[in-house]
């Protein structure tokens, strides 16, 4: 398998930490594709017709896209059960794309403040964004915290990798304050060889 991902994207972090748990990153191949709204990586034409990563090329089907999407392969392909079952499954969905809800929010504030030109900026837009942040911070310190705590699964992931995004790109917002036991279960969670193998460095 091939891999096209940028090794600052928070998705591509997502699959990494995915490959490490299922014990499969040996089988696939790194290809950069540093990449962005404006100016897209043309080695992924072809892969994805969204130009975006990551993107898995396999031997048996088309590339696939979208995180959410490579990561249930690759959980499936290793016979590992980060999705669950019955009523687990779908807690586990849907706080997989609580995780991914705070990432697209997080990264369209990044895109606002990096690539849109200072003039063109616009400020309550901007905090409408972070507002999403806040929410969804404050939904997981009141109702998702004992599933956080419970055995590792692919909502975990989603929101380990965006909680790490902010911090990445975003610390001095401070998603933290009134968050207490949100915060101290990613500093657990961190530990994990493969988030610490994934953490973002800057680029």
């Amino acid at each position: 398998m091939r891999l096209y991902y940028s090794p600052t994207s928070p998705y591509v972090r997502k699959v990494m930490v995915v490959l490490h748990e299922t014990g499969q990153i040996d089988d696939v191949e790194l290809v950069t594709a540093v990449t962005s709204p404006v100016a897209p990586a043309a080695v992924l034409s072809g892969k994805n017709p969204l130009l975006k990563v990551p993107a898995l090329e396999r031997p048996d089907g088309p590339t696939l896209f979208d995180s959410r999407v490579i990561c249930a392969y690759l959980n499936e392909r290793a016979g590992a059960s980060l999705y669950g079952t019955g009523s687990r499954h779908w807690d586990i969905r849907t706080l997989e794309a609580l995780g991914d809800g705070i990432l697209d929010a997080a990264l369209l504030l990044t895109y606002e403040g990096r690539l849109r030109p200072e003039g063109a900026r616009w400020d309550d837009w901007a905090e409408a964004q972070w507002a999403k942040v806040s929410s969804a911070c404050a939904a997981l310190e009141s109702r998702w915290m004992s599933h956080l705590a419970g055995p590792l699964d692919a909502g975990q992931i989603a929101v380990a990798c965006a909680l790490g995004y902010v911090d990445f790109r975003h610390d001095a917002r401070g998603w933290r304050k009134g968050n207490d036991a949100l915060a101290r279960w990613l500093e657990s969670f961190e530990s994990r060889p493969s988030l610490a193998e994934t953490a973002p460095r800057e680029g």
